[in-house]
């Protein structure tokens, strides 16, 4: 069973999936084997945190990440074929022997413009588009991978209201642990 709650915007039809190690670091086509590195942890990570706890397993800031850039239908959460392409990556890196034995966040990230609950809604509906294709065509088990609404929290670019900007516009993919 996957945690949903409401995820933040994804205007413009391009999200990001952020997965870097230490902050922004964008990456188009990035392969599974640098997706591998990114959310492989360098150190032990802390046991997940208790069924049903709103309390994150890893804190964003520790846990491995990498940036990937998912394309999406305008103003929907239909996957493009290049979004695809790009999923086909993180699918290819989640299920190799390095990661397979660990869970993941995928958090929905936007930018400023538009109706915050709009945004909310489109956004969480683009996360959980991301978690639906990995888990159907690499078979991934929904237990090993939330998402979470983050709405315009967690700008990686401040910004004030109604200000697109595409770097904002996100899905973070997050390393849970085990």
């Amino acid at each position: 069973m996957r945690l949903r709650t409401g995820l933040g915007a994804l205007l413009a039809g391009l999200a990001v999936i952020a997965l870097a190690p230490a902050g922004w670091a964008q990456g188009t086509n990035s392969s599974a084997q640098q997706i591998i590195q990114s959310l492989q942890p360098s150190a032990p990570m802390p046991s997940p945190a208790p069924a049903g706890s709103k309390t994150p397993a890893t804190p964003a800031a520790a846990a491995p990440t990498v940036n990937l850039n998912v394309e999406f239908a305008r103003d929907s959460a239909v996957l493009t074929p290049a979004a695809e392409q790009t999923l086909d990556a993180l699918g290819q890196a989640l299920t190799s022997q390095q990661l397979a034995t660990y869970r993941f966040r995928i958090e929905g990230h936007t930018d400023t413009v538009g109706n915050p609950v709009s945004n909310r809604v489109l956004s969480q509906n683009r996360a959980d588009a991301v978690a639906r294709y990995l888990e159907h065509k690499f078979g991934i088990s929904p237990g090993r991978l939330e998402t979470v609404g983050m709405g315009e929290k967690g700008l990686l670019v401040p910004t004030p209201p109604n200000t697109p900007e595409p770097t904002n516009r996100r899905v973070q993919v997050i390393n849970l642990g085990r």
